[in-house]
């Protein structure tokens, strides 16, 4: 009858902790991650122009003192602004949709990394000096306009990435112009590191219908790094991600 008591209670440890295992299974299910978007509409795809050359015409003989201001397109680097439309849905491995939900407002992040492999989200944190100065060199970003000089503030807000919380003041940050004007309150952009995969990932947090750099409304802005080599004369692809909440 003892033995008899301790294989039952045995079976029970044995069915308590398979319970527990598959509850931990869901729980790490339901965290949401990052993923790349069903689509992207690229709407336009714009640059400045050179100016044309400015006259100075001035008598032989003469010197001429000149105060020039100049502004020229930087071709080490490139953005990405835009909407989100987006939804949340029941899907099964195949992509079919028992059920979805059309978001009327959201919040969340867009993300863009060089790496074409998958981001591992669950080791996903905030770049560190050391981290952003080897996209720099991998980039030939070596001027006053390199990433660690470009990113130099700290980031303002808190936000998740798959379930990690992303701390302000952690992360190396940007916030992108509105009106045409720097501004520190919207359009947040940090630096984030795979560790897993040893890749940098930018990521801006999503303002709905917030005015941006040319007066319009959007919903992101970022820049992203270009391979800055004065002998390169192709582009940089970049895969986007988006997170939704």
């Amino acid at each position: 009858m003892e033995r008899q008591n301790m294989k039952t209670t045995k079976e029970k440890l044995i069915i308590i902790s398979l319970i527990s295992l598959c509850l931990i299974s869901l729980s790490t299910l339901a965290i949401a991650t990052p993923t790349g978007p069903s689509s992207i509409n690229v709407t336009s795809n714009e640059t400045n122009v050179a100016t044309a050359g400015e006259m100075v015409n001035i008598s032989g003989g003469y010197i001429s003192k000149l105060n020039i201001t100049a502004s020229m397109q930087n071709p080490h680097w490139k953005a990405f602004v835009g909407w989100i439309n987006g939804q949340f849905t029941l899907d099964d491995s195949s992509g079919s949709t028992i059920y979805d939900w059309s978001l009327s407002s959201f919040g969340g992040e867009v993300y863009s990394t060089r790496t074409s492999s998958t981001v591992e989200w669950t080791t996903i944190g905030c770049a560190n000096s050391t981290q952003i100065t080897a996209e720099d060199v991998a980039l030939d970003h070596d001027g006053e306009d390199n990433i660690t000089t470009t990113f130099s503030s700290n980031n303002t807000k808190t936000f998740m990435v798959a379930g990690t919380q992303i701390e302000a003041n952690d992360c190396k940050a940007i916030n992108t112009y509105v009106d045409n004007e720097s501004q520190s309150d919207e359009f947040e952009e940090v630096i984030l590191y795979d560790s897993t995969n040893f890749d940098i990932v930018f990521a801006t947090i999503l303002e709905e219908d917030e005015t941006g750099f040319d007066g319009s409304a959007y919903d992101f802005q970022m820049i992203v790094p270009e391979n800055a080599n004065e002998t390169f004369s192709g582009s940089t692809a970049y895969y986007l991600y988006v997170e939704l909440s």
